[in-house]
């Protein structure tokens, strides 16, 4: 299968509108085509992130009627039958719900602060690691493994700990990108959770206490230590992962810096 029709069935196969033929052929092109397997990955975050409480709206009832309302309006106003009222009708729905979103989401995005939108950068790449499973670039409860995996691939030499004694395991790292630039992500398990610790440089070299926030049912804890920004991310309760903050603030050795 060329990519040309799978482009056009994409939306559909995301949707489940697809027969079992049809479904089996996107996916198995899916598994051969990264291209079309990342904008596929990308509509399934997409939908994901629209879906969260914040940003999804119901339209009322009233809507429906006031729509109705000015379609009868408008119909009278220019001799139309019913027949045009209702394909009028068809064709303002779906402007109106684009509208309500925007309704939702514009005023979100204009309080946004940096701090905000590093937030939400955040949480999209502990989600998006999840639903694409990529957790882990390099895979390893060994942190002797883990961390120089890391060499020549960023500029700064990321502190990796050992905390399965302490019930949170190490499960790997990645790369990640984060505020502008690539950062060190470090996954974690606890129970059947997953902790992304990220790490990048702090423009404060001076130590600050852990400071906790929730977003989209997430929560983040963030410091720093070291010359090194962290932030702690997970579904875990505040407690746990408040827990797992104190422990990689005691037993991270402080990074190093290296040129280029």
């Amino acid at each position: 299968m060329s990519c040309a029709k799978p482009r056009e069935l994409i939306h559909a196969h995301l949707d489940g509108e697809l027969d079992v033929v049809r479904s089996l052929e996107m996916e198995e092109h899916l598994r051969e085509c990264t291209t079309c397997a990342d904008e596929y990955g990308t509509l399934r975050s997409l939908r994901s992130a629209l879906s969260v409480q914040d940003l999804s709206f119901k339209a009322p009832p009233s809507l429906h009627k006031r729509i109705r309302k000015a379609l009868r309006v408008e119909s009278k106003s220019e001799g139309s039958s019913w027949a045009i009222g209702w394909r009028w009708l068809s064709a303002a729905v779906p402007v109106a719900a684009v509208a309500v979103l925007a309704l939702a989401v514009l005023p979100l995005l204009g309080r946004s602060g940096g701090d905000d939108r590093l937030i939400d950068e955040l949480v999209s790449g502990h989600v998006r690691s999840l639903m694409v499973e990529h957790l882990t670039d390099v895979a390893s409860s060994d942190k002797h493994t883990v961390k120089p995996w890391f060499d020549g691939k960023l500029d700064f030499s990321p502190a990796v700990v050992d905390l399965a004694d302490y019930g949170f395991p190490l499960i790997g790292g990645r790369l990640d990108y984060v505020g502008g630039r690539p950062v060190a992500a470090l996954a974690y398990g606890r129970h059947k959770h997953f902790i992304n610790l990220f790490v990048w440089p702090s423009p404060a070299a001076s130590a600050d206490e852990e400071q906790a926030t929730s977003r989209h049912g997430f929560t983040l804890i963030h410091w720093s230590a070291g010359g090194m920004t962290y932030w702690a991310v997970s579904d875990l309760n505040p407690a746990e992962l408040g827990e797992f903050a104190g422990l990689v603030r005691e037993r991270a050795v402080p990074p190093a810096a290296t040129s280029g």
